[in-house]
This record gives structure tokens, C-alpha cells and sequence, in this order.
């Protein structure tokens, strides 16, 4: 069985559970529906779909809160949650640096840090053990799994995303109109929050990857 279907079939099973889950997956073909109307709509239906992307982001905090609610928090659950913000994230960042709203360089680096992270998580999730729970020290707890740092991050976010899309639909308008020259203004705005969100990113990361660095030093160490 792939890791896909095992998902599904351990994540899915159980009415109670099952909600969360499908408010997760419902995100990705969420997420696809906006980028069809982002390259193919004219700049209304580029305008529409601003909406759409905030309702598909919060959709992220809407399922948290099911799960807890219902007292179904599952180590499933918690992958599932990671890997619809890492088909977000990573497909977001890239398309707006296809587009031209952003520097390649944020998908760069997101991409090569949400690959060595996820990478280092996945072997403490086949000893059982969520994501953000997979720290010892206090700063990496703090950085990784706190409250405030996901949510800050989370926000800068939901922030650029929307107002990047938002500045791109303006773009698309009748050159000299109002909206249009309100596009590079709040283009500029969100690349600056763009990067914040990337030094957000980095931060989170650099426990993950330093912690794991360490736990190989401490082997080679003992091994010696």
C-alpha cells in the first residue's frame, strides 16, 4: 500500500475523525480551482479568486479546530495538516514566481528547506512521533511548535498570498485606471511580507535541520 492510501484508509476511517481529514483534503482541489482562475480568468474572475484562495487558506485553522473540538487529533491528521500547507506553500510560491510577483529566490529557498525538514520529520513519524512534537530544546520547541511562531508565520502567509493575487488581478485592468495603478503599489507591499514569511520559514526550519545534525554528531561521538 502507498503512503497516500494508507493515509487515507488510517486518516478517513471513523465518522468523527473523518471530518477534519476531509476538511483537509478539501483544500487541494481548492487550491487548483483558484490557479485556474488566476492564469485563465480575465482580471474579474482573477479578482474572484482572491476570495477563494482566503477561504481555502483559513480552511487550515477550520480543521484544527474540528479536531480538537471533537477530540480527534490523530499522528495522520497532523501529516495530512502538514502536507496540504506544503502543496500550498510550495505551489503558491512557485506560481508567483512564474508570474513575476516575487523573486525565484523565496521558492528556492522554501522548496530546499520544506525538502531537509520533512525529510528529517518523516523518520520521527515512523516512531510515532507528530511533527511539531519531535523537539527537545526550548528555542526549538518555541520556533517549531509554538502557538505564536506558527500562527505568525501562518499569517505573513495568508498575507502575501492573498495580497500578491490581489495585485496581480489589478495588473490586468485598463492601463491608467484606478485598479491598475494600485497593482504595483500592493505588489511591492507583499513582496516585502513575502520575505518575512520566508524568514518565518527559515527560522522554523533551523531546529529541524540543526537538531538533526547534532543527534548525528552525538552517534558518530558514542561510535568513536
Amino acid at each position: 500500500m502507498t503512503l497516500l492510501g494508507w493515509l487515507i484508509e488510517s486518516g478517513l476511517e471513523g465518522s468523527d475523525r473523518s471530518v477534519a481529514n476531509w476538511i483537509t483534503i478539501s483544500r487541494v482541489p481548492l487550491l487548483f480551482i483558484y490557479l485556474l482562475m488566476l492564469y485563465f480568468g480575465n482580471p474579474s474572475v482573477q479578482l474572484a479568486a482572491v476570495p477563494v484562495l482566503f477561504i481555502a487558506l483559513m480552511l487550515d485553522s477550520i480543521d484544527g479546530i474540528v479536531a480538537r473540538r471533537t477530540g480527534k487529533t490523530s499522528l495522520v491528521g497532523s501529516v495530512l495538516d502538514i502536507a496540504a500547507d506544503r502543496v500550498y506553500e510550495l505551489v503558491l510560491w512557485v506560481c508567483y514566481a512564474d508570474l513575476g510577483l516575487i523573486s525565484a529566490a523565496i521558492p528556492i529557498i522554501v522548496i530546499t528547506r520544506t525538502t531537509f525538514t520533512d525529510a528529517i520529520r518523516s523518520l520521527g513519524v515512523r516512531d510515532g512521533k507528530a511533527p511539531f512534537e519531535q523537539h527537545e530544546s526550548r528555542l526549538g520547541t518555541f520556533l517549531v511548535g509554538s502557538k505564536w511562531m506558527r500562527s505568525s508565520y501562518g499569517l505573513f502567509k495568508i498575507i502575501s498570498f492573498c495580497g500578491l493575487s490581489l495585485g496581480y488581478a489589478l495588473s490586468g485592468f485598463p492601463e491608467g485606471s484606478r485598479s491598475w495603478e494600485l497593482s504595483s503599489p500592493l505588489v511591492m507591499i507583499f513582496n516585502i511580507t513575502s520575505w518575512i514569511a520566508v524568514t518565518f520559514c527559515i527560522l522554523r526550519g533551523a531546529p529541524v535541520i540543526l537538531g538533526a545534525i547534532q543527534r548525528s554528531l552525538n552517534r558518530l561521538e558514542r561510535r568513536i
